[in-house]
C-alpha cells in the first residue's frame, strides 16, 4: 500500500517543517499546498491547518488565498481534517482576539485566558489533556486522562456545542483542548512539538485518513 497524503496548508504563519516532519515520521507523504488548486491536485487523503501567531492573520490569509472555502467544503464532506493551535481557533464564528470573524465552521467563540494572577498568560508548556471523548479515533493508544502536550497560547476556543469537546486541560480552570465532529478534529496544543505522544496523534489523523 502506497503511503497516504496528507496536504498541509501553508498560510504564512506556521511552522510547517515540524508539521511536515511529524506526518512523514509516522508514513505520510506530506504535500504543503498554497492554493485551492493545489489542494484538489493533492489528490490528499487527508488535511491539515497548522497555524501560530495571531488568529487575524490566519484567518485573513486563508480568505485571501481563497482557501477558506476550501477548509469550509472540505469539513462539509466530512473529510479527513485536522486543525492544529490557530487552526483550530479559526474554525469558530469569532474571536476576541482583535475582535474577528471567524470561519465559522462551528457554533461559539474564542476568548482570552482570564485566571489569577499565578497562572501566567500566555499558557505556555506542557499540560495534562483529558480526553473526554476517549472512544475517539484521535484519541487512540493515548491514555484518556493522563497524556500531557505541549501547549503555547493566550486564548482558548469555547464550543457553544458541549458535544463537540474532544479533550479539555485544567489551567486555573478547565478549558476546551481539542474538538471533534465526525472526521473533523482539531487541537489547541501542538502534537509536533509534543513528543511520542504528539507523534501519536498525527498517526491516529493518518489512520483516519487512510480509511476514507
Amino acid at each position: 500500500m502506497s503511503a497516504p497524503v496528507i496536504a498541509v496548508i501553508d498560510n504564512g504563519i506556521c511552522n510547517l517543517r515540524s508539521v511536515t516532519k511529524a506526518l512523514e515520521a509516522v508514513g505520510a507523504v506530506a504535500r504543503v499546498v498554497h492554493t485551492p488548486e493545489e489542494v484538489a491536485a493533492s489528490d490528499a487523503a487527508g488535511l491539515v491547518l497548522p497555524g501560530v501567531g495571531a488568529l487575524r492573520d490566519c484567518v485573513a490569509a486563508l480568505r485571501a488565498a481563497k482557501l477558506d472555502a476550501t477548509v469550509r467544503d472540505w469539513i462539509a464532506a466530512d473529510r479527513p481534517f485536522l486543525g492544529v493551535c490557530l487552526g483550530m481557533q479559526a474554525l469558530f464564528e469569532h474571536s476576541e482576539e482583535g475582535n474577528i470573524t471567524g470561519l465559522g465552521i462551528l457554533p461559539g467563540k474564542v476568548v482570552r485566558f482570564r485566571r489569577p494572577p499565578e497562572f501566567k498568560i500566555p499558557h505556555m508548556g506542557w499540560n495534562t489533556v483529558r480526553f473526554v471523548q476517549p472512544n475517539s479515533p484521535l484519541a487512540a493508544g493515548l491514555a484518556p486522562d493522563s497524556e500531557a502536550f505541549y501547549f503555547v497560547h493566550s486564548f482558548h476556543c469555547v464550543p457553544a456545542d458541549p458535544a463537540l469537546v474532544l479533550g479539555e486541560c485544567d489551567y486555573g480552570g478547565a478549558f476546551c483542548a481539542a474538538v471533534a465532529r465526525g472526521r473533523m478534529f482539531a487541537t489547541q496544543f501542538h502534537p509536533e512539538k509534543s513528543q511520542a505522544k504528539g507523534l501519536q496523534i498525527y498517526r491516529n489523523f493518518t489512520t483516519v485518513a487512510v480509511r476514507g
